[in-house]
């Protein structure tokens, strides 16, 4: 089975495991996997339903325009992105339950054939807020 078939079947498997929990951290990491998934679609409008109407990144320096910007950019760079979660975890905020964090380190590639032609390491801070019991992107930090 080749690895483009692996990651979704992976999401699928996380997917169906979390079926019988509805708690907040199985919502989340839901969220998460979505994102994903969305983004390795090319689903600029799926990503974008995804990012909270307040959403920023870079400590409030770039928005949703930006997001949309160069969202398009990269989907029209590659025919193939895949986004690689070599680590990540998400955990609820302890005060405030209607915020969740995920710390990952994930690689970003993307290719015109099978073959990436380019790929980038990225360290992420990913802050969560849920809204009308949905879990939206608020902030977005990297290195």
């Amino acid at each position: 089975m080749s690895s483009r078939y692996l990651v979704p079947l992976w999401m699928l498997l996380a997917l169906l495991a979390g079926c019988g929990r509805s708690d907040p951290l199985t919502a989340l990491e839901a969220a998460v996997q979505q994102l994903q998934s969305t983004i390795e679609d090319k689903d600029n409008g799926a990503v974008l339903d995804q990012l909270h109407p307040q959403f920023a990144a870079q400590q409030q320096t770039l928005d949703r325009d930006w997001a949309r910007r160069s969202m398009a950019l990269l989907f029209l760079r590659h025919k193939n992105i895949q986004v690689i979660a070599l680590s990540h975890s998400s955990r609820l905020d302890a005060i405030s339950p209607e915020k969740g964090y995920t710390q990952a380190q994930l690689a970003l590639t993307g290719a015109e054939a099978l073959i990436p032609d380019s790929a980038r390491h990225y360290s992420v801070t990913l802050e969560w807020w849920l809204d009308e019991g949905q879990w939206k992107l608020a902030r977005l930090d990297w290195e």
